[in-house]
């Protein structure tokens, strides 16, 4: 983990983050992974007003204060989110560690983050996006390819994370596909400093997902895995099991349909009585096949850090 400050790579068992996850990464899920030694993130945009994000950043803190050298906690701002200087002034006031921007250019971020001390990575799902991203300043650069859940890339992710490594020598955090120990050592080999890994989250204890959505990623397979533009507008990793509880054809979505016209159809304010991205029409990154039980998030991090340092793995430990 060559590529991060010691103030972050000393506290880290494993080189993960647990991805920020909108309507799943909530305080319990955040502090479960600090506390196992994890980077836990989670989306502003989850708390919803800036008053209900600074009381779960202090919430994050006080369990932090509790712990044995956590690993640091990462709030997640969406740049095209309408409450975006809100949560910025919230973020800054509690002079967080490190903060990922995705969804728009991290640019007006990262003057201010860098004032209070943060690391400030950036989503980047092309080498145009990582080129001029890191032409804003960012520290880092988050690759979204073809295996990540939700908002999705479209790359190989080696491919992709060779492509950037031979131009950019700030940390990487690749995204997309890593469900265990071996394929997050596989990531590091390629050229990253840290990996996400989300869909294997979404079923830990913590996580807010109900029930339902727990399950059915239990029971799927990466056949059951759709990319569709029709419920964002934008390339995503949905469930097709998901969309035909909700009454739709998984084979017969429209993908034509323009950001703003997916958010009419199925975002939180939609006109429509019809189903609801993200708490109807459940999303999963290609790693679901390695869904297998309802679990604390603390033993998804052990057994990940298991099989990272297992023989098969003969890079040195993190």
């Amino acid at each position: 983990m060559s590529g991060l400050p010691e103030r972050i790579a000393s506290r880290l068992r494993l080189p993960l983050i647990v991805a920020p996850m909108l309507n799943v990464s909530g305080v319990e899920l955040v502090t479960a992974a600090c506390g196992a030694g994890a980077i836990g993130a989670f989306p502003a945009a989850n708390p919803g007003s800036a008053a209900e994000l600074d009381r779960w950043l202090s919430e994050i803190e006080q369990a932090a204060a509790a712990a044995d050298n956590p690993a640091p906690h990462c709030p997640n701002l969406i740049v095209r989110d309408p409450r975006l200087a809100e949560h910025l002034e919230v973020v800054v006031a509690h002079r967080v560690e490190m903060v990922i921007a995705s969804v728009g250019s991290p640019a007006p971020l990262v003057e201010p983050l860098h004032d209070v001390g943060a690391l400030v990575f950036a989503d980047v799902a092309t080498l145009e996006h990582a080129r001029k991203a890191v032409a804003t300043g960012v520290d880092g650069l988050v690759l979204l390819t073809a295996g990540a859940g939700g908002q999705t890339g479209w790359m190989n992710p080696f491919a992709f994370t060779r492509a950037v490594r031979s131009t950019f020598d700030g940390p990487i955090v690749l995204a997309g596909g890593i469900s265990d120990g071996h394929a997050l050592r596989a990531a590091l080999d390629l050229g990253a400093d840290l990996a996400y890994m989300g869909t294997r989250f979404i079923a830990s204890q913590e996580s807010l997902a109900d029930r339902v959505y727990k399950e059915m990623l239990v029971e799927s397979s990466l056949d059951d895995v759709v990319l569709t533009e029709a419920f964002t507008g934008l390339p995503a990793n949905m469930l097709a099991p998901s969309i035909r509880a909700a009454g739709l054809d998984p084979e017969a979505l429209d993908e034509s349909v323009t950001p703003a016209g997916a958010a009419e159809l199925y975002g939180a304010r939609a006109a429509s009585a019809g189903p609801r991205r993200w708490t109807d029409i459940f999303s999963a990154g290609h790693s679901v096949s390695g869904v297998e039980r309802i679990e604390p998030a603390a033993e998804i991090i052990e057994r990940t850090r298991a099989e990272y340092l297992s023989p098969r793995s003969s890079s040195p430990a993190c």
